[in-house]
């Protein structure tokens, strides 16, 4: 059952010295004359002068950092510890890469004042990017899924290659890197040139001789430039092209020259396996598409969490901060809007 919150700026108990609140009472600023600050003897801060002050300058912000701790957490009982240790994890990274200059960065890239700050900061964003899964999930069909399954998902397959590497100084010039480039290419297509008056039943045996002879990728050439099986992503960005071209040719057969951030490669193709069933690459077939949908939709981050809001009935109980939040909503999901278009 959802429980249902009415949260009134300044109304958690944090600060209860205010208004006294109780655990389940709706805070309420009844004492407005109730000084908290007198100045001499005639000149008083009032609570509500403060809360009013508080709730036209920064009250929405904070106001919404209040009302999402407690929904999260709400949400995610079973996960709150995991995402403060997945939070204290990622500071230990920071502190490891920043050391005694994290908190400087921080301050100056983030706004947050102390490193407690930004870690409890990391600890909310876990919990969010929860709501925000969950959320991208709901929008993704059985449809999605099988389409995903039948364009994208293949079975592994075995291939080898050659590389010819692009060799030039740090400092060479553009007509340096350009004769560079040219050197290599040619290199590789002395290759092709062979391999093309190879006969099909000897190409794998010569492929293999002319990797070890040519190829400028230590690690694969004294194997014949084998890279064993692999699949989408399997060998990182830097083989994509490689990737996709290994991909259209048939077993037993090669690619033409093959362009990469790592050079020229000639890619032969050996053996091809069924792929995975739909049942058995499921989870990952949604990961993807929940990376893609939140890739694509900007928008997901503020309608999940204005969903989970909903699903928790939070009731704004001032009026005034309950139209700005209405035009937060509303400015933020046009704003995206607006940079999508451009």
């Amino acid at each position: 059952m959802n429980k249902n919150i009415k949260i009134g700026l300044l109304g958690i108990c944090t600060l209860s010295l205010l208004s006294g609140c109780g655990e389940k009472t709706i805070p309420k600023l009844d004492n407005g004359e109730e000084a908290i600050v007198t100045i001499q003897e005639d000149t008083k801060i009032s609570v509500n002068e403060l809360y009013e002050a508080m709730k036209e300058n920064y009250g929405l912000n904070e106001l919404i950092t209040l009302i999402d701790r407690i929904i999260l957490e709400k949400e995610f009982p079973n996960d709150l510890e995991d995402a403060r240790e997945s939070a204290k994890t990622t500071m230990e990274q920071l502190e490891a890469a920043y050391g005694d200059d994290l908190l400087a960065t921080i301050q100056a890239y983030t706004g947050f004042a102390t490193l407690e700050e930004y870690e409890d900061y990391i600890y909310i964003s876990n919990l969010e990017n929860k709501v925000l899964t969950n959320y991208a999930k709901e929008q993704i069909s059985e449809k999605d899924i099988e389409k995903y399954y039948e364009d994208e998902i293949k079975g592994d397959i075995k291939v080898s290659h050659i590389l010819f590497s692009v060799n030039y100084e740090d400092d060479a010039t553009s007509d340096e890197k350009e004769q560079a480039k040219e050197e290599a290419r040619n290199k590789a297509q002395e290759v092709l040139d062979i391999l093309n008056e190879t006969s099909k039943d000897d190409i794998a045996t010569k492929f293999s001789e002319l990797a070890k002879e040519y190829s400028d990728d230590e690690s694969t050439k004294d194997d014949g430039g084998n890279l064993g099986f692999i699949n989408t992503g399997t060998l990182g960005s830097s083989y994509t092209e490689l990737t996709e071209e290994a991909y259209k040719i048939k077993d037993g057969e090669y690619t033409g020259i093959v362009e990469s951030e790592l050079g020229y490669h000639i890619v032969l193709r050996t053996e091809s396996k069924e792929k995975a069933s739909l049942d058995d690459v499921r989870d990952t077939i949604i990961d993807d598409l929940v990376a893609e949908y939140t890739s694509e939709h900007q928008e997901a981050y503020i309608k999940s969490m204005q969903e989970l809001r909903q699903k928790y009935d939070v009731n704004i109980v001032d009026d005034d901060l309950n139209q700005q939040y209405k035009e937060y909503i509303q400015n933020a999901l046009l704003e995206l809007q607006a940079n999508s278009n451009n």
